[in-house]
């Protein structure tokens, strides 16, 4: 259960390997970003720049299916018009559907009804997100669906994932997260999650981190050189916090760290690494700088958990290039 105002939609095309995930916030929510991978995918990013005009969203899309997939906002945006939602210019309303995309066309899937791939004449993606809306609820399952339908890091497959922590103040931190990097979630190879860490209640088995550490716990491991044009972690970190633009930019950037603690390498040229910030709260006065100090460490803990979450929650299908964590753990 999510507890905050908002709902996740999920769209599969399990014959694609690919999908979209929204996030439907149930009104328009104060929103920024920052980008911190040298190969981002992504769609009206510039205008949650704190200096620019528009303050809120109406709602943000994570999209498997590279450039294409940029298309499954005009499918939310479609969506959302016909609810009456966007920014109001004069009686027009246009609706505020920023969006990230990871690439996942190497991945197995069929991928004959993208334009310039195989024989279709429009990206599939649009309708996945009119879908995705149509989906969405409090309630987001989690694994091999959506915008992590067919993702993969260099050791294991990925997957989308979600967590939230609560705040001292009485607020929520969410995160949610489509985790598609050039780097492992692994020490090694191993079932030993770099996220273990931050683990709560056995959500990822209960591992804990190993002892002794392997030989090299950090020699670097990604995805070969021939796959290496396209990775991406890309989430959005949502609170009940009245946080400014400004402050949410700050969120932004500090919950990156999230992604370093549960994936290594990060941020690296290969990736495209996304994470937006939103606030649900209705209130105009910002919270304290002490309580946007604690969401940032407790949303780069909460990012880390999700990754976890999304690996450990991964289903394999046909023709995947890696196996899931599952295949790494113990079997009695």
């Amino acid at each position: 259960m999510i507890d905050l105002p908002l709902r996740v939609g999920h769209a599969t095309d399990d014959q694609l390997k690919s999908g979209v995930t929204v996030i439907l916030p149930d009104s328009p929510a104060v929103a920024s970003c920052h980008i911190a991978g040298g190969g981002p995918g992504t769609r009206e990013t510039d205008l949650l720049s704190p200096e620019n005009t528009v303050e809120r969203i109406d709602a943000i899309v994570l999209s498997g299916g590279s450039a294409f997939g940029l298309a499954a906002a005009d499918g939310v945006s479609a969506w959302l018009a016909r609810k009456g939602r966007g920014f109001a210019v004069g009686e027009i309303r246009v609706p505020i559907v920023p969006a990230a995309i990871l690439f996942d066309l190497r991945n197995g899937g069929d991928k004959s009804t993208i334009p310039g791939i195989g024989d279709g004449h429009l990206s599939p993606y649009a309708l996945l997100g009119r879908k995705a809306c149509q989906a969405a609820s409090t309630k987001s399952a989690e694994g091999s669906l959506g915008a992590g339908a067919g993702a993969f890091l260099a050791d294991v497959k990925g997957g989308f994932g979600a967590a939230s922590a609560s705040i001292g103040s009485g607020g929520t931190v969410a995160a949610f997260v489509a985790v598609n990097a050039a780097g492992s979630a692994t020490y090694g190879g191993t079932h030993y999650l770099r996220a273990a860490a931050f683990e709560r209640d056995g959500e990822f088995g209960g591992y804990g981190l190993p002892s002794p550490l392997p030989e090299h716990p950090n020699a670097i491991k990604t995805k070969p050189l021939a796959e290496l044009g396209g990775n991406t972690t890309i989430a959005v970190i949502a609170t009940n916090l009245p946080l400014t633009k400004a402050q949410l930019k700050r969120l932004a950037v500090t919950a990156h760290d999230g992604i370093a603690l549960a994936v290594y390498p990060a941020h690296t040229p290969f990736d495209g690494d996304t994470i937006f910030a939103l606030s649900t709260a209705s209130g105009t006065e910002p919270a304290p700088l002490s309580d946007l100090s604690e969401a940032g460490a407790l949303a780069s803990a909460t990012l880390a958990r999700a990754i976890g979450r999304a690996v450990a929650r991964a289903r394999p299908a046909a023709g995947d290039p890696l196996p899931v964590w599952t295949n790494l753990c113990p079997h009695d």
